[in-house]
């Protein structure tokens, strides 16, 4: 009775933040008036919201595992100055997203993610891949690594693509999994207009999640420090 109430709760607060979504025009009409500085603090701060968020524990899913999810991640955007400047009137970056994760042979998981930046034609992509090095047990933690792409496609004025590397470790306790993670990620931003130059940044990347589990209903949240911006992103779905 306590999981089908909480899912149910959880169900239409996803539902809800989905349909409500209202953002400014995010396409990045006036780029071209940033300086090169300025345009320097945009590529970090789309470092910390476009790079990879898994939303996932760190054990193995199996070759029969699968996890497939709809997710909304929030981003709070440490330089919103940058962004109106911009055109891209945003203080908090709101990105809806399908997510699927599958197991593979050998301790191995793939994942992909497919979101939308409302009110713009810009999509973000997000693959990974994870390897398990402990599986974990009723004593152990499972540890694992993951390596992880993500791009957008869809602004006119913009390119961004970045890279992660991350170790992860969690331990489940019945239903409940937490988990905790840290990592380096590299994120590059190019301009389509004259005036300005490619920035590339590095930042660390630190996360803490819950992962709870319903049967084969999923509810995932986790939150996520990537530079100098925090994300956090909540999944719900199905997961075996």
């Amino acid at each position: 009775m306590f999981s089908k109430k909480v899912l149910q709760v959880a169900c239409a607060g996803l539902f809800l933040t989905c349909s409500g979504l209202v953002s400014a025009n995010n396409d990045f009409t006036q780029l071209k008036t940033l300086s090169q500085s300025e345009f320097k603090r945009l590529a970090a701060d789309f470092t910390s919201a476009a790079s990879y968020k898994g939303v996932t524990p760190a054990a193995a899913s199996g070759i029969t595992g699968f996890d497939v999810g709809t997710e909304v991640s929030f981003t709070q955007l440490a330089n919103k100055s940058v962004w109106k400047k911009a055109g891209s009137d945003v203080s908090t970056l709101i990105v809806p997203k399908f997510h699927i994760h599958k197991g593979l042979p050998f301790n191995l998981d793939v994942g992909a993610s497919l979101g939308v930046v409302p009110d713009s034609n810009i999509k973000l992509i997000g693959l990974e891949a994870r390897y398990a090095l402990l599986e974990g047990n009723v004593a152990l933690p499972a540890v694992a690594v993951r390596g992880a792409y993500s791009a957008i496609s869809g602004a006119s004025q913009l390119g961004f693509n970045s890279t992660s590397v991350e170790l992860l470790v969690s331990k489940g306790f019945v239903m409940f999994t937490p988990y905790v993670g840290a990592g380096r990620v590299w994120g590059k931003l190019t301009p389509n207009v004259g005036g300005l130059q490619k920035e590339s940044t590095t930042a660390n990347k630190l996360f803490a999640g819950l992962n709870a589990n319903f049967g084969l209903m999923n509810l995932a949240a986790e939150v996520d420090r990537t530079g100098d911006s925090d994300t956090v992103s909540v999944k719900l779905g199905f997961r075996w």
